[in-house]
């Protein structure tokens, strides 16, 4: 048996709002992650009658603020259905991050004529999504387009941070409340260095490396080797990735582990290996013309943290 992960070995350990977190002890365990719902909804209870009109008011007004609102950036009109809704696809690419979001701008929608058919507005501590036309590598973004030519094949570029309690709210104005199985989602992400979980020296580990996870309805190889245990999937993409091993989507998760956060050369090339997946394949057209489009936005996103440095 391969010692790696399919996505029904793992514990989903919590999904309160949307946040996602997934583990697992060791390969083929079944685990029931301990409940604290009786404990927690008292506690709710007795908050509830402490509070005074005024912190209702004010709770009900940061909620509003915290909601995830689809829309047009041209129109400025919201989206009434689902994303999916509106656009069936077969394919869903999902990059999550700016090394993921420079790694498709550059080898994949630069390769075909790409529209965009929503934008989704948030915000959070972290950050505040931008709604101008024009966008930079700078700013925080969540858009979506699809393929002018094959318009069943849908792109999201998404470099903002989805705060937990906001990651069921984007899967369902994405994905809706009853998707179409008859499509395939594959995901771009990255995650730090220190958070792979391995038995040998994190100094032997040569970064930047790509692990896939996997839900059990994909049945291709991927691209890469296995997230084996007992690594963690986080936020936005284990919330993908947990919604459609609920719905039997087929999808994937690459997992970019690197020592460089911030966009980097080395770590968007990291994703080349899924260029030959079937999500991707016939997608990129010029790979060297990809590479020299790569290299402009990265000197494009030097001048510009330094302007604002």
């Amino acid at each position: 048996m391969r010692q790696g992960l399919s996505f029904n070995q793992l514990i989903i350990k919590a999904w309160e709002g949307g946040g996602v977190g997934m583990a697992a002890t060791f390969f083929g365990e079944v685990v029931k992650a301990p409940c604290r719902a009786g404990t927690e909804d008292q506690e709710e209870e007795e908050d509830e009658r402490r509070e005074t009109a005024e912190d209702r008011e004010v709770r009900r007004r940061l909620a509003r603020k915290r909601e995830v609102r689809l829309f047009r950036r041209q129109t400025k009109t919201s989206l009434e259905v689902s994303l999916l809704e509106k656009y069936p696809c077969s394919k869903f690419i999902i990059a999550i991050g700016n090394n993921a979001v420079a790694f498709l701008s550059s080898f994949v929608m630069n390769s075909g004529v790409w529209e965009e058919v929503g934008c989704a507005k948030l915000w959070n501590e972290w950050c505040r999504t931008t709604d101008t036309v024009h966008l930079s590598p700078t700013d925080a973004f969540c858009v979506f387009y699809h393929l002018k030519s094959n318009p069943s094949v849908l792109l999201c570029q998404c470099s903002c941070y989805v705060a937990e309690d906001q990651q069921y709210q984007w899967l369902d104005k994405v994905f809706g409340s009853c998707p179409r199985k008859n499509m395939q989602v594959t995901v771009l992400t990255c995650r730090h260095v220190t958070d792979y979980k391995t038995a040998e020296s994190t100094s032997s580990l040569h970064s930047p490396f790509l692990k896939a996870l996997k839900t059990e309805n994909f049945k291709e190889p991927p691209c890469c080797s296995l997230l084996e245990q007992p690594n963690i999937v986080h936020d936005l993409p284990a919330a993908v990735l947990s919604y459609c091993q609920v719905w039997k989507i087929p999808a994937i998760l690459y997992l970019c582990y690197t020592d460089v956060m911030k966009l980097d050369l080395i770590t968007v090339g990291a994703f080349k290996p899924v260029l030959s997946s079937r999500s991707l394949k016939g997608l990129v057209k010029n790979i060297p013309q990809s590479t020299e489009i790569l290299k402009k936005l990265m000197t494009t996103n030097e001048i510009q943290s330094n302007i604002y440095t």
